[in-house]
């Protein structure tokens, strides 16, 4: 079974993903280090991946019908799974670390409101069949790996629609 690990860039998807007792897929390595990119967004100056190449080669490596939990990790990994975690991370939180890697301004703002506005969740819902959300704000990756164990092995339920960031945005009129 192919779970989808995903979520707004920090919030903690890579992090958490080196925790977990699975084999994880780390999609944005596969698109730079297998070519499977249609070439790279100007204005992002990110790769622009190549989703139907990528598409094949994930069900290389993680046949469709098989048993075993595969974590696709990546911020579009939702749309190669039936099962989706979304990790969300506060308004406040994000910035900062958004900051920390030395994303631009403008591309900050983006994934904050991305954030606020429930994008990759709603993404997640319409693509997938089964979606559970974390909040991971003061939670250490540890802490969040176990729930995403707890999650994956049925023992606990975490069914989306409990966080709401709007409240912590600004938006410009």
């Amino acid at each position: 079974m192919r779970a989808a690990l995903t979520g707004t860039p920090g919030t903690g998807k890579t992090t958490v993903a080196k925790l977990l007792p699975y084999r994880v897929i780390d999609l944005n390595a596969l698109v730079r280090d297998e070519g499977l990119s249609l070439g790279t967004d100007p204005e992002r100056g990110c790769l622009i991946a190549d989703v139907d190449a990528l598409a094949e080669r994930v069900e290389e490596l993680a046949p469709e019908g098989d048993e075993e939990i595969v974590i696709l990790e990546g911020h579009f990994s939702h749309q190669l799974a039936s099962e989706a975690i979304v990790l969300r991370t506060s308004p406040g939180v994000l910035r900062e670390r958004l900051k920390l890697r030395g994303y631009p301004e403008k591309k900050v703002r983006e994934n904050l409101e991305a954030e606020a506005l429930d994008v990759i969740l709603v993404e997640a819902a319409e693509w997938c069949d089964r979606v559970s959300e974390i909040d991971t704000t003061g939670k250490s990756p540890q802490e969040v790996a176990d729930l995403v164990v707890r999650i994956l092995g049925r023992v606990i339920a975490m069914p989306p629609g409990n966080i709401d960031w709007t409240g912590e945005m600004e938006f410009d009129p």
